[in-house]
């Protein structure tokens, strides 16, 4: 599949304006667009309270104590990696790129995901072209979610606004276990787009030190007796679901609230990529809007495409620009809450969930 272009932002205002706006809120703080010592101390704190979690999971000495403390150490590591994984990918964390890389893969390392392979589909392809058929990764068509007009229509869709939590909570167990395989032998449409051989002894490794950490040092710490090998698998995959979910439930709606989809004819867009954020994504926010702090900025989701090389500290800030320059230019900002999210996403699926006449 051939490359595909946007039309030229170089003399778009709102373009214009929005860079020279961001680098004035910028200067007139003297700051830079890297994390501070506040994110620093976020991600320390969130670490405590996953490493804290895990021990005492591995101090447990029955189901019932060992099943909670488990769950919530990758729930919190969840929460660590949307603050710290998400930036790093983007380059918006430290000012040096191996460090941004190796955070990345250890904050990855709890999930089970190969950070090099979710940093290609994320940030070269997702954010490249959001709700794009056919060049969107995040939206391929599957047996169990129809998420654009143009794909296929089956019986099950009917249903999907029901049972979508479900998919939600099973996409990080298939990623980590099926489709960074896939994409490691070159049997995803991955290699379509990103040829670059992906490094095999580090994908292992990773996968391995997830084994060893998630159920390995479990099983030589608990007591014996304490939990069987079917006790703590069935433990693991409840943690991945719950982390999973959760992501899931906070960020997928921005693409799915009365956005669009495109499929191009040609290899050219009929608008700017710019413009494109506007049309695919919104922000929301949370009440009370404090907790908008533990979720990395994703919840800011128009403001953090228009600036994924920012880190998620600036956004509040970043989307009120956005807001401002959006009026000003005629774009179509949005700002909802989660309620209102939650709304249109159930619309959108079942929408999407109906037979085409």
């Amino acid at each position: 599949m051939g490359k595909l272009r946007f039309q030229s932002s170089a003399k778009l205002p709102f373009r214009i304006d929005l860079q020279r706006t961001a680098q004035a809120y910028l200067a007139e703080r003297g700051e830079h667009r890297f994390a501070d010592w506040r994110v620093g101390l976020k991600g320390a704190a969130l670490a405590a309270l996953s490493l804290a979690c895990y021990v005492l999971a591995l101090r447990a000495t029955t189901m019932w104590s060992f099943a909670p403390a488990y769950i919530a150490a990758i729930v919190m590591a969840m929460l660590l990696a949307m603050n710290t994984l998400h930036d790093a990918a983007h380059g918006a964390l430290f000012r040096n790129a191996r460090l941004n890389r190796w955070l990345a893969r250890a904050a990855s390392l709890p999930m089970g995901i190969d950070a090099d392979i979710w940093t290609r589909r994320h940030v070269h392809l997702h954010h490249t072209y959001p709700n794009v058929d056919g060049y969107d990764l995040d939206i391929e068509p599957n047996p169990f979610l129809r998420q654009t007009p143009f794909q296929d229509w089956s019986p099950q869709f009917r249903y999907q606004h029901r049972y979508w939590p479900l998919v939600a909570a099973l996409s990080l167990p298939y990623l980590c276990w099926y489709g960074d395989w896939l994409d490691l032998l070159g049997k995803s449409k991955l290699r379509q787009y990103d040829s670059q051989p992906i490094p095999a002894g580090g994908f292992l490794l990773g996968k391995l030190g997830h084994l060893i950490l998630l159920l390995a040092l479990p099983w030589y710490c608990l007591p014996a007796g304490a939990i069987g090998w079917g006790g703590l698998l069935l433990c693991y995959l409840a943690g991945l679901m719950a982390a999973s979910c959760f992501l899931v439930a906070m960020i997928l709606g921005t693409h799915w609230a009365e956005v669009e989809f495109f499929r191009p004819e040609g290899a050219e867009m009929p608008h700017t990529w710019h413009e494109h954020q506007f049309l695919t994504c919104c922000d929301w926010q949370p009440r009370p809007r404090a907790l908008g702090h533990l979720l990395g900025g994703l919840h800011l989701h128009l403001t953090h495409h228009l600036f994924p090389a920012y880190s998620h500290r600036h956004y509040p800030a970043l989307a009120r620009i956005v807001e401002q320059l959006a009026q000003r230019h005629g774009l179509p900002y949005r700002c909802i809450g989660y309620q209102g999210l939650w709304r249109a996403q159930q619309n959108f699926l079942r929408g999407m969930g109906r037979r085409p006449e």
